[in-house]
């Protein structure tokens, strides 16, 4: 057995960290609760600091550890970031230059507003259909098309 405190030791004690991780279910998402949410390069607030994120930023969970979940987000990137940052609140960010949210989820219905690319949706529901019924903040509420968001 190694000694604590050498360089095997931390290596095992890793590798042991890591076995224990829980990956989260396959599409599990979340959004950042709290405007100002650091994210890091490790499960650690002393880690490298690699983003700030925004209150309703979407993120897929991918693994859970302690007090931290491994998340990724709309780029691709791989971050941690503290559990208890997280809010169970669904969101979709707007990934298309321009979505129009519609009335009803069909392409001729009626345009109730339109959301620019980075901006954030409350999730209300998806029907599996190629749609899903938004809010934005501001209370107007429709049907966008799944591939104009990410977060489903």
């Amino acid at each position: 057995m190694a000694a604590p405190g050498t360089p095997v030791f931390a290596a095992a004690l890793t590798a042991c960290a890591l076995f224990a991780a829980a990956p989260a279910s396959a599409g599990e998402y979340r959004s950042i609760g709290e405007n100002g949410t650091l994210l890091y390069d490790a499960p650690s607030t002393k880690a490298k600091k690699m983003f700030v994120a925004s209150r309703y930023y979407p993120v897929e969970l991918m693994v859970n550890i302690d007090q931290w979940a491994r998340v990724r987000d709309v780029a691709g990137d791989l971050v941690w970031v503290e559990k208890k940052a997280l809010a169970e609140l669904r969101t979709v960010v707007v990934t298309a230059a321009s979505a129009e949210v519609r009335d009803k989820p069909a392409d001729n219905a009626v345009i109730v507003f339109r959301a620019q690319q980075g901006v954030a949706l409350e999730l209300a529901e998806s029907n599996g259909a190629g749609w899903a019924r938004v809010r934005h903040r501001d209370g107007q509420t429709g049907f966008v098309r799944i591939n104009q968001v990410w977060g489903l």
